[in-house]
């Protein structure tokens, strides 16, 4: 379990808009667990797949027919994309000085890059093994640097590391389409998947926080691969015992209870009761919800407008602390 203040809440990712400054500042001055937004309106590079790709290590990439791929080396494209994170981590340097507390930063995960980056042929990564695997050794030791320079940065930062796997379901069931459309890539075993996440995971020296918000979300694999916690849509959630064995195994769960859009935010009230009602059916002691549940929005917000993106935070932020006055 992650130690983090009682009642906590976060964002999962991404915010609508291109003012980091604001955005960091929201962050950093109103929700338990701060986090560096990601704005993925500016563009190639500060989306999730082109942030997670310019974090690798001797594996460049660039832009080819809108798509990310393998390159020989590296130009304008990654040069773009390591300006724009260099430009995020100088601005939360500045506006956490003197920060002590959580602090979250999301990355795109092994299997999700492996299904998205492509290699020089056109078919994707996750079409070779030994391909595969160097990007999950060329990630770990990224990201490994990565959070090394938030510590760095924000000496006083619990940092947090969310890995974001929304393609890892159908990488198992070996439903990644290629670029066709007309067929399939093959299935990857779950022990492979484990491998690569535990590789991940283990270099990064911080907890992790896997999110996935599918319904075949796969949870036990999570967990054997040395998660500290998930994050999950609770409306999505089909089977609720996979989520109670997590719980019981200790691992801190990032609820998603509040919709990503919509033309009125959910109250906090709501938001509360969404995580309460599923936190009862599980059957724990609600003295252990705060202590074990981070309250978010359902998935990253850059798709709402920036008022209700702003609304859905706050909501989280006071259902969090709701579910601390037990």
């Amino acid at each position: 379990m992650i130690e983090l203040p009682r009642g906590s809440a976060t964002g999962i990712g991404s915010l609508p808009g291109s003012d980091l400054v604001e955005a960091v500042k929201y962050s950093l001055g109103e929700l338990p667990v701060a986090y560096l937004p990601e704005l993925p309106n500016r563009g190639p590079g500060a989306e999730l797949i082109g942030r997670g790709a310019g974090l690798l290590v001797g594996l460049p990439v660039e832009l080819y027919t809108g798509r990310w791929r393998i390159a020989s080396r590296g130009g304008r494209d990654l040069r773009r994309t390591h300006d724009l994170l260099e430009r995020d981590l100088d601005q939360l340097t500045e506006q956490a000085d003197g920060f002590a507390g959580p602090l979250k930063v999301q990355a795109a995960g092994p299997w999700t890059l492996a299904a998205s980056i492509e290699l020089a042929l056109g078919q994707a990564v996750l079409s070779d093994h030994g391909a595969a695997r160097d990007l999950s050794e060329s990630l770990a030791e990224g990201l490994r640097l990565h959070v090394a320079d938030m510590r760095r940065r924000v000496p006083g930062a619990q940092v947090i590391l969310q890995l974001d796997e929304p393609s890892l379901p159908a990488v198992l069931a070996g439903q990644v389409r290629t670029a066709s459309g007309l067929h399939t890539y093959r299935s990857v075993a779950e022990s492979v998947a484990r491998e690569a996440l535990t590789r991940v995971i283990e270099a990064a020296d911080a907890p992790v926080v896997l999110h996935c918000c599918a319904p075949d979300a796969p949870l036990a694999l999570f967990r054997q691969a040395g998660a500290a916690g998930v994050a999950l849509d609770l409306d999505q959630v089909k089977q609720l015992d996979p989520v109670g064995e997590l719980i019981d195994a200790g691992l801190t769960l990032f609820a998603g209870a509040a919709a990503t859009r919509g033309t009125r935010a959910p109250s906090s009230a709501a938001v509360a009761d969404k995580v309460r009602t599923t936190w009862r059916t599980l059957g724990f002691s609600e003295s252990q919800l705060p202590e074990q549940v981070v309250v978010t929005p359902a998935c990253g917000l850059a798709g709402a407008t920036p008022a209700y993106a702003r609304e859905v935070l706050a909501a989280c932020r006071e259902a969090g602390r709701r579910l601390a006055e037990v």
